[in-house]
Order: C-alpha cells, then structure tokens, then sequence
C-alpha cells in the first residue's frame, strides 16, 4: 500500500466509522453467532500474494460485524461504559502513525513529558490532593496503565517489596550473614497477605496470585451499603496480625463493580494510622470519573494517607481504551520496585535522574503514545464538557431508578441505593407484595438451600430469624426469586435488543442497569425499563400459571 492507497483506504475507514457510530441503534447490541463461527469464513491460510484495501474492507462487515457486541450502542447497558469517541480515535491514528514504544526518555521525549503534563491536568480536575502531581515536593505523578487491574498488579509489587524492605532488610540492617538475611525475607514473604472487601474487583485477588501473597476477602453488610468500613477493617486486621500474618496491602473501592459502594475513606485513614506499612490503594476505575463534579470531591477527604489512586479514562471519560491512569503522592517505592537498567538501556539522561523513564513505572518495557488521545479528548471536551458528559449520565440513572421504585414497585426491588448512573434490581415475586417485605441478601452468611439453619443465622441482629420454619421460608424464597431474576435477565440478553449484566451480592442475584454511553438518552433508559418490567410480567405469568396447573 502506498501513500495514495493508504490515502483513499484511510477516507474509506473513516467514512465506514461514521457510519458504524450513526447507525448503532439499528443494530443489535449482542453477537448472536456460536462459539467458532469465525473459522469456516476464512481460509484455512493467509493469501500468498496481497490483496486489494477493498475487498479486505468488505469482510468487515460480512465477517467480524457479526461477532461483536456493540459497547458504543446507547442500548448497550452491562458491565460499566467502554466510551470511544472521535477525539480518541484520532488520537489511537497518530500514536499507530509514531509507534513509539517509549521505554524511557529518549525514545521519543514527547511521549514521556505529554503524558506527565496531561496527567497532572487530570489530577486537578479530579481534585485529587496536591501530593499525586508531578510537581509536588513529596515525589508524586501519574502514569497511563493499561487497565486498573494491570496498576493493581504494579502497585501490589511496589507494596510487597516496600513491606519486605522496612521490615526485613531495615529491620534487621546488619543480619549475621546474608544467608541468614535472605532466609527471614522469604519467610517473611511466606506470610504476606492482601486484602480487599468482598465486594471489591476480582483483580485484587488475581494480583496476589501474580505477585505471590496471600489474598483475604473482608465481608460487607447490607447496614453500610456493601461499603468497607473502619470497624469491618480493624477487625479483620487485628485477627490476621494475632495469628501471625502480614497484611501489607489493602485495596478500598470508588464504585465497586456490583453495586458502585463507596467504602469509607475518612475512617479507613484512620486505621491506617495503626498499620502505617500496608499500602492502600484506591480502585476508582469507573466511579472516579464523578471527582469532576463539585458534589462528590468530599469523596477525596482521607486521600492524602493512601498511597495509590487509579481511574480508566477508557471508562466514562470519552477515551477509548487502554487509558488507565495511576497516580501516586511518591513515586519511589515503585520505581525502587520495578528498576533494573541493562546496558543497552542506559543513556545520559536517564542517568541524570532529570526525566522520567515510565519503564520504571509499570510491568511491561514498551508502552504506546496513550497521552495523545487524553490531550485530544480533554482539548476537545474541555473541562466544562467532560463534566456535563458525567452530570448528564447520573442524572439519567436516578430518572431510571425512580422508574424502578414507582412504577416498577410491584415488579422490582433495589438491591443496593442507585450511584453512579448504576441501578441494580431483583424481582419482587408475588408473595414478597402481600407479606411484609424480606431482603434475604442481607444475610452474613450463606443463605443457600445447603447451608445448616444453625450456622450463624440466628445470631444475625441486622436480620433476625427467630425460628427454624421462618429460616427455611426465607431461603426457599431466597431461591425461587434468584431463579426468576435470572430468568429475567436471560431472555432480555437473548433477546439482543438491550444487553445487561448481572451480579450475585452477598447471595442475591440481581440485575445491573448503566446507561452511561456517550449516545445514551432518556428515551433509551425507557425502552430498557419497559423492557424489564414486560419480561419480568411474562415470566411470573408463566410461574403463576405453573403453580395453577399443579
């Protein structure tokens, strides 16, 4: 392809993406194809001489249009907003164009020093403390991951190997011998545990698989909105310590994926006073983005005693993935971590320790020029449009969730408050509408059909069951009203006109509604109630009519 081909392909993709974006709502939202229908289609191998941009382009649509879910259609309702917008692509256009893998400094200085300017421009419009700005006199800044597991990952290393150098090699500063020094840190090391609340991100978990630790789960109560609290905290803490483990990392979420539970900053910088060595990160992939607004910047008090904070551009800030940003108020810990500078990696600016190498800041060596599309996105919005962006989607979702609770209040109950654009429902069966309504999730224990009705059920003061029959009855309803949310939850995404997700909280199965696309509306959000509430009457029509000819 030569520069006039590339020219007169590049018209046509470009052409062939407006298109696409105009004409998402006439699409269905979910791939309806079968696991490997892709393989038939092509040739068994790749063609041994060239083929024309034209009729690659056309197996576009004929062959991969099918077997996507369309994440930028305004029907497009589960998992949270993967928003692409036409600022972001320009910008994934440039860095293709450079390809610059941007290892350090000098592989191409613009790389490196847009990235540190656009982040220290998101770190104010996110209020986050003065501390995560490149410039602050605690040695902070921020970094453009890949993902918000991929930071969780970095900052668990980072964590792991600040605990084991405070406790073990500064500790001990002259040991007997280095044998001796060596064999207390991997004991040390056999001891380390992570933790995170329930409700936090599985990534948490999968990280101290990567980097080699323990992972404990801290339960969540109903009474605290699913939150992690201070005192849920100190007691998991207290117990681990006395039993000799090492709790070393802690992740706190903005927005947890279930339910968007806030967990409770202020308190937990508080007992980090009692653990000053465990590394508290903050998870705000999706819900971070609400920093913008004025209303929720009291979310930040407690910040400036955590040690990392990260939010996906990629999510509700109109950048197409990967943009996930990183910020810490002392970049040290994970440059000490993560350093090591072979030959050919060294140079005389590196080694002036006057710029920064973001190799030194994340897992993989190479990285791609992702500032571009933040610069071309923030330039484009502004800051007053990425702010009515964000303003626009929260208020849709309460305009949703009071379509939920009046008059869909004989259909569905909330599981959780509405946060963040995010309702999360169930079914209400019939039998909930003439009793006095029972919330089975609240329970602290397992409440399945399995569990002994004298395992710490009884004992629950924020639900208290005061006899076997009321136990048996409130998991038999437990169970049937699961099945009939799910139910629910699977005919709409069979039937493909809107896609949602569901979720389990505690041992509800529930149903996740996020309208937060770019393109999504009011008119959108009804069409996707109207379709909840006419599945939800058909399948309890069918459970009536069952019961009836029994």
């Amino acid at each position: 392809m030569d520069a006039e081909q590339f020219r007169k392909a590049g018209y046509a993709a470009v052409d062939e993406i407006i298109d696409y974006f105009t004409n998402l709502q006439s699409r269905r939202v979910a791939s309806s194809v079968s696991p490997g229908y892709l393989r038939p289609l092509l040739p068994a191998k790749p063609p041994d001489e060239g083929e024309e941009w034209g009729d690659i382009q056309k197996d576009i649509e004929a062959k991969i249009m099918p077997g996507l879910t369309h994440w930028q259609s305004p029907d497009f309702m589960a998992f949270f907003p993967a928003n692409s917008t036409y600022p972001s692509i320009l910008g994934e256009m440039y860095s293709a164009a450079f390809t610059a893998p941007a290892f350090n400094w000098l592989c191409s200085p613009a790389c490196t020093e847009l990235e540190t300017v656009v982040l220290d421009w998101l770190c104010h419009l996110l209020h986050l403390p003065a501390s995560y700005l490149s410039t602050s006199a605690t040695g902070g800044g921020g970094v453009i991951q890949g993902s918000a597991s991929e930071a969780i990952v970095t900052v668990m290393v980072a964590a792991r190997e600040q605990y084991i150098r405070r406790h073990c090699r500064l500790a001990v500063p002259q040991p007997a011998s280095e044998v001796e020094a060596e064999d207390g840190e991997w004991r040390l090391r056999t001891r380390l545990v992570a933790l995170g609340s329930e409700m936090s991100h599985s990534s948490t978990q999968k990280a101290a698989m990567i980097a080699g630790v323990h992972y404990k789960s801290i339960p969540v109560d109903v009474t605290d909105d699913f939150a992690l609290t201070g005192r849920g905290l100190t007691e998991v803490l207290q117990d681990l310590t006395r039993r000799g483990w090492e709790p070393f990392y802690l992740t706190l979420t903005l927005g947890t994926t279930s339910t968007c539970a806030v967990d409770h900053f202020k308190e937990i910088a508080e007992v980090k006073k009692q653990f000053p060595d465990m590394w508290v990160h903050i998870d705000a992939a999706y819900a971070g983005a609400a920093l913008l607004l004025e209303e929720y910047q009291e979310l930040t008090d407690g910040f400036e005693a955590f040690d990392s904070f990260d939010v996906n551009m990629h999510k509700w800030l109109l950048t197409n993935f990967d943009a996930s940003c990183l910020f810490l108020p002392c970049r040290e810990p994970l440059i000490s971590a993560l350093t090591i500078t072979p030959p050919y990696l060294q140079n005389d600016h590196s080694s002036s320790g006057l710029v920064t190498d973001y190799r030194d800041w994340q897992i993989p060596l190479g990285r791609r020029f992702r500032a571009l599309k933040i610069w071309f996105v923030l330039r484009s919005y502004g800051v007053n449009g990425m702010k009515n962006h964000v303003k626009r989607h929260i208020g849709l979702g309460d305009v949703f969730a009071n379509w939920v609770k009046d008059e869909g209040s004989d259909l569905f109950e909330l599981v959780a408050p509405p946060r963040f654009a995010l309702t999360v429902l169930r079914v209400k069966l019939p039998e909930e509408k003439k009793e006095k309504a029972t919330t089975p999730f609240v329970m602290s224990k397992a409440a399945t059909t399995e569990t002994k009705v004298d395992e710490g059920l009884a004992s629950n003061d924020i639900f208290p069951l005061p006899n076997e029959a009321d136990r048996g009855r409130q998991i038999d309803t437990l169970t049937r009203t699961n099945a009939v949310t799910k139910e629910v939850y699977e005919r709409i995404n069979s039937n493909g006109d809107i896609l949602l997700t569901s979720t389990m909280i505690k041992d509800c199965y529930a149903i996740r509604v996020v309208g937060a696309n770019e393109q999504t509306d009011e008119q959108h959000l009804r069409k996707a109630f109207e379709i909840l509430a006419r599945t939800t009457e058909e399948v309890l029509r069918k459970l009536e009519s069952k019961a009836g000819s029994e």
